[in-house]
């Protein structure tokens, strides 16, 4: 995997598990920032940089789906050689799963997105104008204080932002079947994107086992980070590395 799609370069060679974290749409490497700080040591916490962001922001963006995949699939391959999670964030969350799909993970954790089969009801933010799409962003609550207050900051994040929202709007499953890891769900109780039932739905996305936890919080509830949530998520690590030989 070249060292650009990994926050930080090339993932531990002496860790036990690494785990694969995606972002939400516009996001990056920030949401996982500190994480290994909460989790095991054995655990190698790998935030994925895709083009259009961070180190990366000179790169162009993926629009779609199909497009993406197979390039993130190509350099994840090689560090699929131990055991492997993987974590996404909203738009992440599609992102990891279409990943699993081809790679099974030993678990796959889904936060903040309805289950991939639903019917879309997703709104078109990729069609907004600039004014129109910093002020929904300012309601989700998702981008770095630090961004939305530069205007220079905003002119290079904006084009991979709606790249990942078209990606997102114009997404449906790919052609394959679905993966068989075990699903562990996350979802804020006050997430105004997401029913409980829908994230629930992904019990279907899967020939394996499922579990669904909720916290408290809206879309971003695990921004801190927050040490229930990584909790939750060493708690699941754990029980599902006891089934790896």
């Amino acid at each position: 995997m070249p060292d650009s799609w990994i926050a930080g370069g090339e993932p531990r060679a002496d860790a036990r598990i690494r785990l694969f974290c995606f972002a939400h749409a516009g996001g990056g490497s920030a949401l996982f920032r500190k994480w290994d700080e909460h989790l095991s040591p054995e655990i190698d916490v790998c935030p994925v940089v895709l083009p259009g962001r961070e180190s990366r922001i000179r790169e162009r963006p993926y629009d779609r789906m199909e497009r993406l995949v197979g390039p993130l699939s190509e350099a994840i391959e090689p560090y699929t050689d131990r055991p492997f999670a993987l974590f996404g964030h909203s738009m992440g969350a599609a992102v990891a799963w279409e990943t699993a799909r081809r790679f099974p993970p030993v678990v796959l954790f889904v936060s903040g997105r309805r289950a991939p089969q639903l019917p879309t009801r997703r709104r078109r933010f990729s069609d907004l104008s600039e004014d129109e799409l910093l002020a929904e962003l300012g309601k989700l609550n998702g981008t770095p204080s630090e961004v939305m207050g530069q205007r220079s900051l905003l002119e290079l994040f904006l084009p991979s932002l709606r790249a990942d929202f078209e990606l997102n709007e114009s997404y449906t499953p790919l052609p394959g079947t679905r993966p068989g890891c075990p699903i562990s769900a996350l979802l804020g109780d006050a997430d105004p994107e997401v029913d409980p039932d829908e994230i629930a739905a992904w019990a279907d996305a899967t020939g394996g086992g499922f579990t669904l936890r909720v916290f408290g919080g809206d879309h971003f509830y695990l921004k801190g980070p927050r040490p229930e949530v990584l909790a939750a998520i060493q708690e699941d690590l754990d029980r599902h590395l006891l089934n790896v030989s």
